[in-house]
């Protein structure tokens, strides 16, 4: 609505303007020639009384023998009095009489005028000039014209401005409201599907069809709610996978503790052993919440301010914590290179720790993991390599996805949560990295995790 009224005083504005503005124009055009006309034919009959040292009827009519005056319908001559001498008028003459016309009193004064009016259908135009002898005013002339044919025709303009004001004004309202129709019925069908999928139906789409701005909009929409029905998809997932694995270890510790209570005459060797398993899943469960945490902060968006860092010492200190479970399996762990990378302390042992302890954890007996640091001019690469059992190629581009397992049984019995991978990537890609996963063509598996090595914009992305 405010649309259309905004439209509509324009168009009004614009309307009124065309019957006005080329009105007016045409009056001043015509005012001006008539001036100038009415002018020249005063001087005209100037010229033919000039020389006269003093004016009478007699001498002023002989002068006025043979001068034109069919350009006006009045002309007057007049003493420095104000008295008529001779007028062209036939009926109502003023011969005799004294006459106080507007413009005849400037001129009796010494003063050129002309005057120019429309009114009643007719321009109204008059001038005076006065008679000189010697630079002493001896008398004025008043010429005066009543025309009605150039005021027919401005009419005619007028009618004619105001035939197409009518047409044009009939013709944009019909297009208006043809096309605010069309508008108001696309907004609708926008709005039809925005409501929907704020009453979460994300199966809700705008369907609009051509190519304009509309069916743009409606195609970003579109696109939107497909990726919210994503988003919504993924969080539906997410609850289930984390409700499922969170309620595995409570179950099992529900067993436990239930096997202890009812059992009266439980020696005490089985008594730790079920304490023990107790504290197994206890650990598996804080694990799977601390996991969780840290997921929950990384999409929040809350992370540390970066530093530049040395890989190397962080590196030392995750092969030392991980040195144990290395050499339960006989596994070699060989650290290669150093450099720095923009991330902060936490990030970076996060993302070693757990890539090198699933290239142990899923190695094969006496195996090797090899993690490589390569320095570049704005990247930093570290590559982990293990010969283990690798990773079937139909799983390599899903083993970042949270609770994803290639092997979930193999992976429970590890102590995995399904969680480590996705926060590496996360980690990773919140720096502005890269990360992926690739086979070996000998055999094994090879992380590899690209991190800027520049602080600030020169930071490569």
């Amino acid at each position: 609505m405010k649309i259309g009224a905004s439209y509509m005083a324009i168009l009004l504005i614009v309307l009124v303007l065309m019957n006005t503005y080329p009105l007016l124009v045409s009056e001043d055009l015509v005012f001006r020639a008539k001036r100038t006309a009415l002018q020249s034919g005063a001087a005209a009959i100037n010229v033919a009384v000039s020389g006269l040292e003093e004016l009478t009827e007699e001498n002023v009519a002989l002068a006025m023998e043979g001068v034109e005056t069919d350009g006006v319908s009045r002309a007057i001559v007049t003493d420095r009095y104000g008295k008529v001498l001779y007028d062209t008028r036939e009926a109502g003459n003023a011969t005799g009489y004294y006459v106080f016309y507007t413009e005849l009193v400037e001129a009796l004064q010494g003063n050129v005028s002309a005057y120019s009016v429309y009114q009643e259908g007719a321009f109204h135009s008059s001038a005076a000039q006065p008679v000189l002898y010697r630079n002493q005013v001896i008398g004025a002339i008043y010429v005066y014209e009543y025309d009605t044919q150039q005021a027919a025709l401005l009419e005619t303009l007028q009618d004619n401005l105001l035939s197409i004001s009518v047409g044009v004004a009939l013709l944009v309202l019909t297009l208006s409201a043809t096309v605010s129709r069309s508008i108001t019925r696309r907004l609708e069908s926008l709005q039809t599907a925005i409501r929907g999928v704020r009453e979460g139906a994300y199966n809700q789409r705008a369907v609009l069809s051509g190519h304009d701005e509309f069916t743009q909009i409606a195609g970003e929409f579109n696109d939107l709610v497909d990726r919210l029905q994503e988003t919504e998809n993924a969080r539906r997932q997410f609850v289930s996978d984390a409700s499922h694995e969170l309620k595995t270890p409570l179950a099992a510790i529900r067993l436990l503790t239930d096997s202890i209570l009812q059992n009266e005459n439980i020696d005490n060797a089985t008594a730790r052993e079920f304490v023990s398993d107790i504290g197994q899943e206890a650990e598996r469960l804080s694990r799977i919440t601390e996991d969780l945490l840290r997921l929950t902060r990384l999409d929040s968006g809350v992370v540390e301010k970066p530093s530049r860092i040395q890989v190397g010492p962080v590196l030392d200190r995750v092969v030392r914590m991980l040195r144990p479970v290395a050499d339960e399996k006989g596994i070699e762990v060989r650290t290669i290179g150093d450099a720095a990378v923009v991330a902060t302390e936490g990030e970076l042992h996060q993302i070693l720790y757990n890539l090198a302890e699933n290239a142990i954890k899923y190695n094969r007996q006496d195996g090797f993991v090899c993690i490589r640091v390569t320095p570049g001019e704005e990247i930093t690469t570290i590559a982990v390599e293990d010969n283990g059992i690798g990773i079937p190629a139909a799983d390599l581009t899903h083993v970042f996805e949270r609770f994803y397992r290639v092997d979930k049984a193999r992976s429970r019995a590890a102590g995995g949560t399904g969680l480590g991978l996705s926060i590496v990537r996360d980690t990773v890609s919140r720096r502005g990295g890269d990360i992926w996963a690739e086979n070996i063509p000998e055999g094994g598996t090879r992380f590899v995790v690209k991190l800027p090595c520049r602080e600030g914009e020169e930071a490569a992305t």
